[in-house]
């Protein structure tokens, strides 16, 4: 789950990349590798207001079919690939609403070029045959198909696509997809000309590309007119699986990576034989890596966590030699972290189902000085999974099917969403959900012998200035919500919004001009 990168004070509606299993039975190994068909939703939220969200319902703007098996991770390029809707482009090209680069489950990373939905549809309608012409989108592979719903008509109006670019592990002359195993996580490279992107993989491998190379060692070029890349970069960063990998935002120079062998390393590219920080703590899950600091919020699994201590971590990368700084106590594992760099702020979603929101103190400065570290945490929403009859036999209390059965567990409970209001935090300490998360991060009861319907397992921050506090969360149900966290505006960001209006209608004030072919790679960003 990933939102897509709009330029700031573009006021252009917000969208959403999902992807999920085929169904609630669904497993996959992460050993090996395997093929099989997946698709990729781009949800269109809308204009999203600070205060009124979007006067629209979200809705499917277009998926994805492709066969590359299941999804484990997916980022957009940061910046520079969103271009306005109206810009004219010669047939078979249309506007590009982002790059997307999706790491999938047979070892290869595909890299997407997505249309804005409204070109993609003006597009379909001028072909002469709507349901049997092909159109050359140059976004997904050419054996899948893109359903996209039209806005007048109901329908679902199958695209035949092509892809941008696919990238492997190996060399031209040693080309292996199962050299290193699956693909778990991708990190691009988040300064301009973002042409970088760093891949982890099973085996420990972390593999980086150039985007924009001319090598002929590193670039082939397709009979499909797509491109094949091979890394300019690799190096064994664990023992095993890289669960999570960033780029340090205020230098490309440096990457963290976090592993299955419960270390987290800190890595200078410019010399790889050893890394600058090691540290092992525990299992991490994720990792997030907010833009004016020297160090990384961890998410952790509570498998190697001592009693009391799982949670989230704000772990320095070595350079101010602070100790960690517990952010906040999770009862469970946290399944994913997601930061916001204009709000200064961390949300993760746990396997209890509750969203929790922290807002970091200054870690430049010694965080073992910072007091009630617990008033800097809310929650969000919390998921809980009651039994469907309140009462059990003799009027006792009923307890929840011990099974990990979806269709079992959906016929005997349900889902409860408690969602905070976070309109204004004045009183907050002593509202009922503060008092409850303070109670249940010590006391609550952790049953994993059954299905854990209320988990969540994706968090993501929107990256936008338009969209500044506005929060997505997935999980176990099959269920994505989006939450706007209107007490942490800021006047700052209140002030700064019309001014980056004025400079982006001063930049695209020309754009609907002739069309005209590219004249350089299609992943070539502004």
């Amino acid at each position: 789950m990933e939102w897509c990168p709009t330029p700031e004070g573009s006021a252009a509606p917000q969208y959403v990349a999902v992807s999920c299993h085929r169904s609630m039975e669904e497993t996959h190994s992460v050993a090996g590798l395997h093929t099989g068909p997946a698709l990729l939703q781009l949800w269109d939220l809308g204009v999203l207001q600070p205060e009124q969200g979007s006067p629209d319902k979200a809705g499917l703007a277009y998926a994805i079919a492709a066969d590359h098996g299941c999804v484990w991770d997916m980022k957009f390029c940061p910046s520079g690939a969103w271009e306005p809707p109206t810009t004219a482009r010669t047939h078979p090209q249309m506007s590009r609403l982002g790059l997307l680069a999706a790491a999938f489950s047979d070892g290869r990373v595909v890299v997407y070029a997505l249309p804005h939905p409204g070109a993609l549809h003006r597009a379909k309608t001028t072909q002469m045959g709507p349901f049997t012409s092909t159109l050359s989108a140059r976004s997904v592979s050419p054996t899948t198909v893109v359903p996209v719903r039209a806005s007048t008509k109901q329908a679902l109006w199958p695209v035949q696509v092509q892809c941008i670019a696919t990238l492997q592990v190996g060399s031209i002359q040693a080309g292996n997809t199962s050299e290193c195993g699956q693909c778990f996580s991708l990190s691009w490279m988040p300064s301009k000309p973002h042409h970088h992107l760093a891949a982890g993989f099973y085996d420990g491998t972390v593999a980086i590309w150039n985007l924009l190379t001319k090598s002929l060692l590193q670039c082939v070029h397709q009979p499909d007119a797509s491109l094949k890349l091979y890394p300019f970069q690799c190096f064994l960063a664990h023992d095993h699986t890289v669960r999570s990998i960033e780029w340090c935002k205020a230098n490309s120079n440096f990457l963290v990576t976090a592993g299955s062998d419960r270390k987290i390393k800190f890595w200078d590219l410019r010399r790889l034989y050893e890394p600058i920080n090691s540290i092992k703590r525990f299992l991490s899950t994720e990792v997030a890596w907010l833009l004016p600091y020297n160090g990384i919020t961890v998410a952790q699994d509570n498998c190697y966590a001592s009693y009391g201590l799982c949670g989230i971590h704000y772990i320095d990368a070595g350079y101010l030699g602070f100790k960690a700084y517990f952010v906040a106590p999770r009862k469970g594992t946290v399944w994913s972290i997601s930061g916001s760099d204009w709000l200064n702020t961390v949300a993760a979603g746990d396997i209890t189902g509750e969203l929790v929101a922290a807002v970091l103190p200054d870690l430049a400065i010694k965080p073992l000085n910072v007091k009630r570290s617990l008033d800097r945490r809310f929650p969000v929403y919390k998921a809980s999974l009651l039994p469907c009859s309140p009462a059990g036999p003799q009027g006792t209390e009923q307890a929840l099917p011990r099974t990990r059965c979806y269709s079992e567990m959906v016929a005997r409970s349900y889902i409860q969403f408690q969602d905070t209001d976070l309109r204004s935090f004045q009183n907050f300490l002593s509202r009922e959900p503060m008092r409850r998360m303070h109670t249940q991060e010590v006391k609550a009861e952790l049953s994993l012998d059954r299905l854990q319907l209320e988990a969540l397992h994706k968090v993501r921050f929107s990256p936008n200035l338009d969209s500044q506090g506005w929060l997505v969360s997935g999980g176990q149900a099959g269920i994505v919500r989006v939450h706007y966290l209107a007490g942490l505006a800021s006047g700052v960001g209140h002030q700064l919004l019309p001014e980056c209006q004025a400079r982006f209608a001063s930049v695209y004030r020309d754009v609907p001009g002739s069309p005209s072919p590219p004249k350089c790679s299609p992943l070539l960003v502004e």
